[in-house]
């Protein structure tokens, strides 16, 4: 719960969470139906557009293959892989070849693709590690200083930056490569429908704001960017070491916010410091185990009997919240009549804490 894992930089928990990993959509969302669908209503757009998106909705629904095996893909006969064909383009995005095994596979691999394309601050191992003659595109990426927007520390804490100066030479942000990738694939429309874009880049501010809709998993809700840019303005307030600030107007919040923030913005939860704190009631931040594999196994209680937060009013553990438990709770007459048309909208009574849209 306190302990604090060390990763490889500073945003690799927040790339995880967001969803590069090759098994889940954003927030640790997994690839069924129901995310899709989650999705698709965060996005604005069309699930059956989305799934005609891909060959099949079988091949939507299943795993990739993770970065440290991509070359098999390319490599291995089509009987023995679990798609419809070979890997035939490559995208490195600011992933370093040289952190992966199998290197001579990997030169090979790039070498039998029809298209290898490094996007990255300056040229990488992967840019001259192989030996193509063709087929290979370096794009320039600028630097964290060049642009601004959030990063996820590996205590969950979420930190605004501000650009420091604009990209030198031909060098683009991240998002607006994406962009023009997206306008010159045709689907610009769909993936930034609620994205303000200026001179071909998108504003940080809506994307966090889109996320903040939809990663209601591991409350990826509270922390808008008015809430972040508030907390490095007054830097100076917040205790080093409980991250908790004293006064100032950001009085009570954790620095950064660290998921779960749960709620909307508004409803100024102040972030979770440590996972496993009963101490506290979740709305200043304590938390406990909450289910979410279901509550009995042959027989066997799954839940964590005597695991509350001070002053909960449920002892006996936390199965998955539904629609239907806040009623059977008597809960549900505490929601606006905007949450519950939000609600009934989703899916009624099976409407879960992941795919309510109404912060409710």
């Amino acid at each position: 719960g306190g302990t604090n894992i060390f990763r490889g930089h500073d945003n690799v928990q927040g790339a995880t969470d967001l969803g590069v990993l090759c098994h889940t959509l954003p927030g640790y969302y997994g690839l069924k139906t129901g995310s899709w669908k989650h999705w698709s209503r965060v996005w604005d757009v069309d699930y059956e557009w989305l799934k005609g998106r891909f060959a099949s909705k079988d091949l939507m629904e299943k795993s990739g293959v993770p970065v440290s095996r991509w070359f098999d893909l390319a490599l291995e006969a089509k009987e023995n892989i679990d798609q419809p064909d070979n890997l035939r383009a490559m995208v490195f995005w600011g992933h370093a070849a040289n952190s992966q095994t199998r290197l001579p596979d990997m030169k090979k691999a790039m070498e039998k693709l029809d298209m290898l394309v490094i996007i990255d601050p300056y040229p990488t191992m992967a840019a001259v590690m192989n030996d193509r003659k063709d087929g290979t595109y370096l794009l320039p990426a600028a630097t964290q200083f060049e642009t601004y927007g959030s990063v996820t520390a590996s205590n969950r804490s979420i930190q605004w930056r501000e650009k420091i100066m604009e990209p030198l030479w031909e060098s683009k942000t991240d998002h607006e490569i994406m962009y023009l990738l997206a306008k010159k694939l045709g689907f610009a429309d769909e993936m930034f429908k609620n994205i303000k874009v200026e001179n071909n880049e998108p504003l940080i501010e809506d994307v966090t704001r889109e996320f903040n809709r939809g990663m209601w998993t591991i409350g990826y809700t509270g922390q808008s960017p008015e809430r972040l840019k508030l907390h490095m303005a007054n830097q100076q307030t917040f205790d080093k070491t409980t991250l908790q600030a004293r006064g100032g107007p950001a009085d009570g919040d954790y620095y950064g916010m660290p998921w779960p923030c749960w709620g909307t913005a508004e409803m100024g939860h102040p972030g979770t410091p440590v996972l496993y704190d009963t101490s506290k009631p979740v709305a200043e931040g304590g938390l406990c185990f909450r289910a979410r594999f279901g509550v009995e196994r042959e027989g066997d209680n799954l839940l964590a009997e005597g695991s509350y937060p001070v002053d909960s009013e449920i002892k006996d553990g936390y199965p998955e919240f539904t629609m239907a438990m806040l009623k059977k709770l008597g809960w549900d007459g505490e929601l606006t009549d905007e949450e519950r048309a939000t609600i009934e909208k989703i899916a009624g009574d099976k409407t879960n804490w992941k795919t309510d849209l109404s912060g409710g």
